[in-house]
């Protein structure tokens, strides 16, 4: 093929993941590297802030050439270097009532239009499920009505890990590592009080992935500590007593009977939690007393509104017979962290081989094909991905660790 000038778009969006900054570093990185090797005659790279409102309302800025090389430094950073927001383009009421798109226009036309005034080539979305399917859309609307040929390279983030077919979104190690890192201080409140429970809050909305990741990276650290034999703070007593997660089925009066056992032997008890575990029964209870039950713009319920954590802490505390019970939540200080060198490696793979699909003028979302020989990375085709994969609880690590803990 000729050579060409090619303009890069990129924005980040959705709910933050210890990886956008890190992914933002390496796609300029490989795109320079790209003009520096011969592979393009041209590039510009231009940042769109606070992610689709950016598109919207056409607010973005050109990374200008000699900052290139000084990018690498947003690795050091968590969070995203050019800002997030939740938009939906479907949504036009949101939308419009958001100031984002004048009133009798659609969000989809309202970005298309400053991609083709912005003569965008390449647009990178760094983010969810929600934001690599509304990418998909644009670029499907773009070519229908546009004849605008935008090619949509996606780098799938989400603590979460439940997107289909990639064997592993960016950010979730980290966000499980930083979680293990939260609790290792949380749980030395257990000493703070006889009969101390502590319910420790993980991120997942209906994946228990980070939950059962955060519980296993902990017990991981624990085994390197050393106790001090006849004191009353031991491994079994800041070990994880319970894994609690959407996927799996809990019997709650029976859970409670052995949890009260581990109370009684230990003074304490610990218990990993999923925000996104229960929810369904707690809503059920919330509507059948005719409470309201808030959601944002997606349908998603605000799951902060109906606090899993102290719902099921209240629970427990009776069964168990707690004096004191404190509830953490390890969401925001996991997803808010820079990305650890696994995941930085991964987005690097991931984001080489995105650029080169992108030179050859291929659409998709990146990551691990699950769904091919050797899982390699390629950018997949949009249509295939999808959110909402469950976590696989007959793996043979959780199972381990359900029996290992005393749940199984």
């Amino acid at each position: 093929s000729t050579m060409s000038s090619i303009n890069v778009g990129m924005m980040t969006s959705g709910g933050l993941a210890p990886c956008l900054s890190s992914s933002v570093a390496h796609l300029i990185n490989y795109w320079s590297e790209a003009k520096k090797a011969g592979k393009i005659s041209g590039l510009t790279i231009r940042l769109y802030k606070d992610g689709y409102k950016g598109l919207l309302i056409g607010d973005s800025f050109i990374v200008p050439e000699e900052a290139w090389d000084k990018s690498s430094c947003l690795h050091e950073l968590g969070g995203s270097p050019i800002g997030n927001s939740r938009v939906k383009l479907t949504n036009i009421k949101d939308c419009v009532k958001r100031g984002f798109v004048p009133e009798g226009e659609t969000p989809l036309e309202v970005a298309s239009q400053t991609l083709l005034k912005d003569e965008i080539n390449v647009i990178h979305t760094i983010g969810g499920d929600d934001t690599n399917t509304q990418a998909a859309e644009l670029s499907k609307y773009l070519l229908e009505k546009h004849n605008g040929k935008v090619i949509v390279v996606g780098m799938p983030k989400t603590v979460d890990n439940d997107v289909y077919p990639i064997r592993q979104t960016f950010g979730a190690d980290t966000a499980a590592e930083q979680g293990a890192i939260f609790f290792e201080n949380v749980v030395s409140e257990s000493t703070a009080n006889p009969r101390m429970l502590i319910v420790h809050e993980c991120m997942g909305r209906d994946s228990g992935f980070l939950t059962a990741a955060t519980a296993k990276a902990y017990r991981a650290r624990l085994a390197e500590k050393e106790f001090v034999p006849g004191f009353s703070t031991t491994k079994a007593s800041r070990d994880v007593h319970a894994v609690w997660i959407p996927e799996l089925d809990i019997d709650i009066e029976k859970e409670g009977a052995r949890m009260k056992k581990i109370m009684d032997v230990h003074g304490n008890l610990n218990v990993f939690l999923s925000e996104g575990a229960g929810v369904h029964e707690i809503i059920a209870e919330m509507e059948s007393k005719g409470q309201e039950v808030i959601r944002d713009s997606f349908g998603h319920v605000k799951l902060d509104s109906i606090n899993p954590g102290v719902y099921f802490s209240k629970r427990i505390a009776e069964m168990v017979g707690a004096e004191k019970t404190l509830v953490q939540k390890s969401g925001y200080f996991s997803r808010a962290a820079k990305s650890n060198e696994f995941d930085r490696t991964l987005i690097g793979e991931c984001a080489k081989v995105g650029v080169e699909s992108a030179i050859a003028g291929v659409s998709g979302c990146m990551g691990e094909d699950e769904e091919k020989e050797g899982f390699p990375v390629r950018a997949i085709e949009f249509e295939r991905i999808k959110g909402g994969k469950p976590f696989d609880v007959k793996q043979e690590w959780f199972q381990a660790m359900l029996k290992d803990i005393g749940q199984a």
